[in-house]
């Protein structure tokens, strides 16, 4: 999983932060971590294509959430910044080299025909692994920010103030 899924997660919860009232930049949002706005940016139009977040254009235009943070998953934000692409991709290698020619009769044996068992494994894990993203909102996340930082949402709005 790239980066770029840890920027969006934290830009969309910053624009929780900022409230629905104000649209930012993508150049400001990436400013308040140091990040490269111009990659940033990326990110948020795929958010803006998932129907995560609005953009506008304009000097006074930027992103704002599309929906409330509960309404979004962590599933939501992997799949729209990775795309819907299965992170593992089988190659079938096993019907490659000198083992993919088994003797007569013994391809029942060999498991010719059958799902790969390292692609089997993996599907499996996948599947868990997006069931759990799928399970937790951004809400959720949000809430546990604050605890953690509690003057995180505080900082973030007056920092934004004083641009």
């Amino acid at each position: 999983m790239g980066e770029g899924v840890e920027w969006a997660l934290h830009s969309c919860v910053n624009l929780a932060w900022i409230g629905p009232d104000r649209a930012v930049s993508a150049a400001r949002l990436a400013a308040w971590h140091e990040l490269p706005a111009a990659y940033l940016n990326k990110q948020l139009q795929a958010l803006a294509r998932a129907g995560i977040l609005t953009s506008s254009p304009g000097p006074r235009g930027g992103f704002r959430l599309a929906r409330p943070l509960a309404a979004i998953s962590l599933m939501d934000v992997v799949a729209a910044v990775e795309g819907p692409e299965e992170a593992f991709r089988c190659a079938e290698i096993r019907e490659q080299g000198p083992g993919a020619e088994p003797a007569p009769g013994a391809a029942a044996e060999a498991g010719q025909g059958a799902e790969c068992a390292i692609a089997h494994a993996m599907t499996r894990a996948e599947l868990a692994w997006r069931r759990a993203l799928a399970a937790q909102n951004l809400d959720e996340i949000r809430q546990q920010a604050e605890r953690q930082a509690p003057r995180a949402a505080e900082r973030l709005r007056a920092w934004l103030a004083e641009q």
